[in-house]
C-alpha cells in the first residue's frame, strides 16, 4: 500500500494544495464496512485491510493535509480547520439506543470518524493561543457515491455548517462538533 504521507511540497504544488495532497486519498473513499448495496458487515467480520483503507482516508490522510499546511495556517489571520466527520463518530450517539442511526454500527467508519473528532480536540489544544480554529463538522446523511446517493440531504445542504465553521469570526468556537442545529455530542 503506497504511503498518504505527502513528501516535501514543491512552491508549484502549493497553487493547488488540494489536487497534490487529496487526489491519492480518493480511491480509499468507498472501502468502508459499508457495501453500496446497503449492507452492513459486523465489526467481527470487517477485514484488517478494510480498516485500514478506511483509516488510511479518514485519519491519516487528514492529519497528513493538516500537518503539511500548518504552516500556511500559522501565517494566515484567520486559520480555520474544517474536519469532516459524521454524527456516527460520536461515541454518544453511538451509545444510544434512541439515536436515529443506533442500527448503523460500521466499527471501521465509525471509529476512524470518532478519531478524527479526538484529533480535533488535540489540534484546537495546541493551536488554543492562536488565531486557528479547528473544529468537527457532521455534514448529515448526505446523498454521495458512498452510501448509492441515498442519503436524505443534498450536499447543498450538508455544506451549510462546512461553510459555518470555515468562515467563523474571531470569536468563534474551537474544539467543538458541529452540524447546522449546534453542538452535537461527543
Amino acid at each position: 500500500m503506497p504511503s498518504i504521507f505527502p513528501q516535501k511540497i514543491e512552491k508549484r504544488e502549493m497553487k493547488h494544495p488540494r489536487r497534490s495532497l487529496i487526489k491519492p486519498h480518493l480511491h480509499n473513499l468507498t472501502s468502508s464496512g459499508f457495501e453500496l448495496n446497503g449492507v452492513i458487515t459486523p465489526p467481527s467480520q470487517v477485514t484488517m485491510e478494510t480498516l485500514r483503507k478506511t483509516y488510511e482516508t479518514n485519519v491519516f490522510g487528514a492529519f497528513s493535509v493538516l500537518q503539511t499546511m500548518l504552516p500556511l495556517l500559522r501565517k494566515s489571520d484567520a486559520g480555520r480547520v474544517v474536519n469532516m466527520s459524521s454524527g456516527l463518530g460520536s461515541l454518544t450517539q453511538n451509545s444510544d439506543p434512541n439515536y436515529e442511526f443506533a442500527n448503523v454500527k460500521l466499527a471501521d467508519y465509525n471509529s476512524s470518524k470518532a478519531t478524527l473528532n479526538a484529533f480535533t480536540v488535540q489540534f484546537a489544544y495546541e493551536l488554543k493561543d492562536t488565531s486557528i480554529k479547528v473544529n468537527s463538522a457532521d455534514p448529515g446523511f448526505t446523498a454521495t457515491d458512498l452510501n448509492g446517493h441515498r442519503g436524505t440531504r443534498t450536499v447543498e445542504q450538508a455544506a451549510r455548517i462546512v461553510v459555518k465553521l470555515a468562515t467563523l469570526s474571531e470569536s468563534g468556537p474551537t474544539g467543538g462538533f458541529f452540524d447546522e442545529n449546534g453542538q452535537v455530542p461527543w
